[in-house]
């Protein structure tokens, strides 16, 4: 089970506490509601989130960098990794998108449990 937060804090600030999931847009429902429990949880959830994509873009790309010296096979190995990471940080991004919209304070999967903003 996950987290139960205010239901009237929930129904004020799901509105915006999606934008949490989309980079740097996070600033935008940390300033509006910055006193709103279930708002910090999703801005959380948001920045640990866009650094996993950095991180693993950049990791992604020395490893694809490596492997194109790998003549067809590190090519094709870097573009079925590519792919790989982009589908889970486009199916987290959802995830993260439906429970902030839907009044969910559910953690993210692998990577939900990081605490850096309260």
């Amino acid at each position: 089970m996950y987290q139960q937060y205010d239901p009237n804090d929930i129904q004020q600030t799901k509105s915006i506490a999606w934008l949490s999931y989309f980079g740097i847009f996070f600033l935008i429902p940390m300033l509006v509601y910055k006193n709103s429990p279930y708002t910090k949880f999703h801005v959380n959830q948001g920045i640990v989130f866009l650094i996993f994509d950095v991180v693993g873009s950049i990791a992604l790309a020395i490893v694809s960098t490596i492997l194109a010296f790998i003549p067809i096979t590190g090519w094709i190995l870097a573009s079925l990794l590519s792919f790989a990471f982009w589908v889970v940080v486009v199916v987290f991004m959802v995830i993260g998108i439906v429970n902030a919209a839907t009044g969910k304070a559910k953690p993210l999967p692998l990577i939900g449990k990081i605490t850096i903003y309260k």
